[in-house]
This record gives C-alpha cells, structure tokens and sequence, in this order.
C-alpha cells in the first residue's frame, strides 16, 4: 500500500526559510511524477511544484526564483526547500505520487502545516 507522510512544516516569519520533506513508500518512487500542493484556509488547494520521474520540474508563477522542488530515488524522498516567504505561502503542504498534474495523482500525503507570519 502506497504511503506519503510529510515533514518539516513549522512557523517561521516572513523572509525566512523552510524545507520540507515527503517520504514515499509502496510503490515504484523513481518511475512516479511527484508534486507538492497548498492548501490554505477557505482556498482551492493548488499546485506549488511539479517533478517529474526524469527530473525535470516546474513551479506555479508565484514561487518561482523562491522554492526548489528535488528528489533523491535513492531514498524515496521528496524535498521542497522554500526561502523569502511570505504570509500567502502558509497553508498545509501536501505531496502527491504517480500521475500528472492536469490528469490527477494517484497517492496523496496527509500534509504539513507551515505558518509564516509578518
């Protein structure tokens, strides 16, 4: 049975840095596009960053220059390290496995809260 479990998530202030991390297990990681999502509060919850099974990444407009999605398949992990945040990067963190972003995930994590205040 696929499992996702995130970490890392805390609250730090406005310009600070995060990363955090998805640990991925029962299922083929290395051959799975993977992706980490935001949820926040009375918001749909939205693509932060794509990865692909090559590599190869993508980010929404709003975090680009900000976030770096990496993954090492040599330890089933997924990374999404964050620096300059701002309060509209809070919400939960949430990572997905095995599908596209226009077509859906198939494995989906519990989340990880991270905060940033003022």
């Amino acid at each position: 049975q696929a499992r996702l479990v995130e970490s890392g998530g805390k609250s730090v202030q406005a310009g600070g840095s995060l990363k955090l991390s998805c640990g991925g297990s029962g299922y083929r990681f290395s051959s799975c596009n993977m992706a980490w999502y935001r949820q926040s509060p009375g918001k749909e919850r939205t693509l932060v960053s794509e990865i692909k099974y090559s590599g190869s990444v993508t980010y929404t407009e709003s975090v680009k220059g900000r976030f770096t999605t990496s993954r090492d398949n040599t330890n089933n992990t997924l990374f999404l390290e964050m620096k300059d945040l701002r309060t509209d990067d809070a919400g939960v963190y949430i990572c997905a496995a095995c599908g596209y972003s226009n077509t859906g995930f198939d494995h989906w994590g519990q989340g990880t809260q991270v905060t940033v205040s003022s």
